[in-house]
This record gives structure tokens, sequence and C-alpha cells, in this order.
């Protein structure tokens, strides 16, 4: 995990007094001109948490928020594309975390979407983050009752277009990461928008409050290395390399920066690598290379 990603351990600007929230790190929401990735996909996040917008003729889908402060920034980059907030007809969202649904409530109230996710981030999103089994109180945001549930390998259907859910625990128990498929040109391409996998400061080993938290883990990286992808998207720019690759395409990149099914590869290695050495730090053995 980058450095910077520690903020989301040390920055807890929200006090236990009622209708306060978690605020976001300044550093993390900055404005990004947003743009299309590719085909029906477009940026409308900020420079470190992502918003996905994916446009038909019937309608939208906007998959993540970012923090309650992005939602500005949400809807400045939907109008500069040349879409309208009340289009979007479906919400959706990776995980309840304050950096990745902190706005649901507000855009859930701007475009009378529909809000679906997975079974088990009900509550959590409902409490609005609060009893989060690692992270208690500290990070809370507004609270927002979700319109229905998502299943694992469901299809939510908009316009023709077909986004899938993929349940992804152990970031929390609820995380989902999506996939759809999108023409441009001549070619087809699988695009991936996957959850956050990494446990920043979480006890794997007995952990009372999630005591399947190393078996959710193993299985979400055994899912996300079978996944196909050939457009790699995630909700944390380092993530994705969204900097390089944005630079890249602003400087007219021969090709579309963003087809890295390779990045894709190297992520899930790394990542479930970080999660290995985690695992076995904290049962006092050497890590082995997975």
């Amino acid at each position: 995990m980058r450095s910077r990603a520690a903020l989301f351990l040390l920055v807890a600007c929200w006090t236990n007094l009622p209708g306060q929230f978690a605020s976001a790190p300044p550093e993390w929401n900055r404005p990004v001109e947003p743009f299309r990735v590719v085909g029906n996909v477009y940026y409308v996040g900020a420079s470190d948490v992502s918003a996905f917008l994916i446009t038909t003729p019937q309608g939208h889908i906007l998959v993540d928020t970012g923090f309650t402060e992005t939602v500005p920034l949400i809807v400045s980059g939907v109008q500069k594309l040349g879409f309208r907030m009340e289009d979007i007809r479906i919400l959706l969202a990776t995980h309840a975390h304050y950096d990745h649904a902190g706005g649901v409530a507000e855009v859930k109230a701007r475009t009378k979407a529909r809000f679906l996710v997975n079974p088990a981030e009900v509550e959590p999103f409902s409490r609005g983050g609060k009893g989060d089994f690692a992270f208690g109180d500290t990070y809370a945001f507004p609270p927002s009752k979700p319109d229905g549930v998502l299943r694992d390998g469901g299809e939510v259907r908009v316009g023709g277009v077909v986004v899938t859910a993929h349940f992804t625990p152990g970031h929390t128990k609820g995380c989902t990461s999506y996939t759809t498929t999108v023409r441009e040109g001549r070619h087809s391409y699988r695009v991936a928008m996957v959850s956050s996998v990494t446990a920043p400061g979480y006890q794997l080993v007995n952990n009372l409050k999630y005591p399947e938290i190393v078996e959710d883990f193993q299985a979400t990286f055994a899912k996300l290395r079978a996944l196909p992808c050939d457009i790699f998207l995630a909700g944390h720019s380092w993530e994705f390399g969204l900097p390089e690759k944005l630079k890249a395409l602003r400087n007219g990149a021969s090709g579309n920066p963003f087809v890295d099914s390779e990045g894709y590869r190297r992520w899930v290695e790394k990542s479930e690598a970080a999660f290995r050495k985690q695992l076995e730090d904290q049962r006092g053995k050497p890590a082995r290379n997975p």
C-alpha cells in the first residue's frame, strides 16, 4: 500500500458528536478534469478516489461517489461531459467506507437513482459506516438505505448495457467489484472496476468481529485472478496508475493506456502478496512467496 494510503488510518477529523461525519483528506479530493476512459465509460471522480459513469440512451449508472466532499466534483464532471445527474438511474458502490460512499446519500437525493448493494452492506450503509468491524464509528458518513440488493454474478441492466456484480469481500464484508463489456470501433473491451483488497491495520488472526476474514480474502484473490480484464479501473488512483495513464492519454498516446491487462494481473499478485505477508506476520511465521 502506498504510504499516503496510511492516511485512511491516521486522518480522523470526525469527532463523536451528533450529525458530524468524517472529513475528506484534501490531498485525496483534488479536482480531476473528467474524461472518457473507453466507449461509454467515463471518469468523474477526484484525484485519489474514483467515480465511474457508465452512460446509456435510457439513463446512466454511477459506480462510487467518493467522499461527501467529492459530490460537487462529480456533478461538475457529469455536466462538463454533456450529461445530466438527473439521468443517473442506478447507483452502485464498491463498499461502505467513507472515501467511496460518503456521497451516496446526496447523489441519491439529487438523482432519485436506485441504490443497489451487496446484501452484506445493507446495514453498514444504513448506519452510515458506524460499527465497522475495523474502524468502529471513526469514519462515519451520511447514512443511506439501499433500494435493493445485488447477487454474486448478477447483472444490472440499463439501456442495453450490462454490468455484472462480483462479490469480493475482505476489505469489508460486502466489497463488490463490477465488470462490463464495451465496444469502441471494431474492438470489444472487458472493463473491470475492482473494489479495495487491502487490510489496513486489520486483525486477520482470530478476529472475533469478522471470523471468516482470511477465508474471504483468499476467495477474493482467487476470483480476481480468474476475472477477465482488458481495461483496469479501481477505487483509488494509485491502484490503476491513473496519473500516468491520464498523462499519456492527454499527450496523444497511440493506444488507450487504460488497456492494461498485465497491470491488472500485477496488481492482483502484489495485493495478494501483501495480504499473505500481513497474515504470516500476525501468525508469527516468515512470509512465503505466493
